[in-house]
């Protein structure tokens, strides 16, 4: 055997380390995981509320003006969380405590406001049953208010963290992440009501059967 064919190999070992995934990373991901989930959960509702409009018993619902109202608060704690993001990124801590505050703040009133909504379509004899409208009006308002309860938790949990904030000690990034992903929430939040506001005031069974190719 040629003695210069022969190879030995290197016995050291093979590193098994994997770079690691920071806190912030893995947060955001899930983050925009569930959102995702969530999105083609409400999206598969909407398809049966769109397919539901075209049978005979559909009775479109009015349109309380209170509903505006709940529109305008879940937008200004959107706008409220974005402002503290950019505060926080800022180094203003104080501003950032104060926006956050006005975020949560605004998106509780809106629970309560579309609380409202519903004490006002009971009075008008709206129920769950008889009317699929009603039905589906109030499961899709719970659904959305389910998501926005489970977003003032993380929220608690933001402001909690940014009370005992010190820039020295944690650094303005610390708190400004966590911000910004209670902003990234709301958006979506906003952006959900949005979609199903669209739906319910505009959306009307003659136009779902004229796109659907539907006859009457």
């Amino acid at each position: 055997m040629n003695q210069s064919a022969v190879f030995t190999a290197d016995a050291s070992p093979i590193s098994a380390e994997l770079p690691r995934i920071s806190k912030r990373a893995t947060l955001s991901v899930a983050l925009w995981v569930f959102m995702l989930v969530a999105f083609a959960l409400f999206g598969l509702f909407m398809a049966a509320y769109i397919m539901r409009m075209t049978g005979p018993d559909w009775s479109q619902l009015g349109m309380p003006w209170q509903l505006w109202l709940s529109s305008a608060l879940l937008l200004a704690g959107s706008l409220s969380m974005q402002a503290a993001t950019a505060a926080a990124r800022a180094g203003s801590v104080t501003s950032s405590r104060q926006l956050l505050a006005a975020g949560g703040a605004f998106a509780f009133a809106f629970l309560l406001a579309q609380f409202w909504v519903w004490q006002v379509l009971l009075g008008m004899q709206v129920r769950t049953a008889g009317n699929p409208a009603g039905s589906f009006f109030y499961l899709l308002t719970a659904m959305h208010g389910l998501h926005v309860a489970g977003g003032l938790v993380c929220w608690l949990l933001a402001m909690r963290f940014s009370m005992r904030f010190t820039v020295g000690r944690e650094g303005v990034g610390e708190i400004a992440w966590r911000i910004a992903l209670c902003a990234r929430y709301w958006h979506f939040l906003l952006l959900l009501w949005a979609v199903l506001f669209a739906a319910f005031g505009w959306l009307s069974p003659e136009f779902v059967r004229y796109i659907c190719g539907i006859q009457a």
